[in-house]
């Protein structure tokens, strides 16, 4: 399953490769939190869903994460500057399902609304800057 959602920011790749980092959860993320200090490409992670090994890579446009040992493979990217939205951030989000409970389908929009709140104000406020 696949999931879209569309932050009306402008900002660019490198911004985002900066500013959203393991050790700034709270950048972009009232939903998931810190249990150590980050290491590397990867931190421990607690959220609504337990604990994971959240890893972050650089990739053409922003980044992505991964929830480890996720046993639906749950992903997503933050980009900016490519189709659907070039002006805008793309949140992007897959799991390795075709489908799930209706429960665990609200608690991931939840989850990415949460992420568009949190890039909204982050960005907004460094544009002020």
């Amino acid at each position: 399953m696949e999931f879209f959602k569309i932050v009306k920011v402008k900002t660019n790749e490198e911004s985002i490769q900066e500013h959203i980092t393991l050790g700034a959860l709270e950048n972009f993320s009232n939903e998931i939190f810190s249990l150590e200090e980050p290491s590397g490409n990867g931190v421990e992670i607690g959220g609504i869903w337990g604990e994971f090994t959240l890893n972050r890579a650089v990739i053409k446009g922003g980044i992505r994460f991964s929830l480890v040992e996720c046993p639906n493979a749950l992903c997503w990217t933050i980009t900016t500057g490519y189709p659907p939205e070039r002006n805008s951030i793309v949140i992007h989000l897959t799991i390795n399902r075709k489908r799930k409970l209706p429960e665990f389908i609200d608690e991931i929009e939840e989850f990415l609304n949460d992420h568009c709140v949190c890039l909204e104000k982050f960005f907004s406020q460094l544009a002020r800057l």
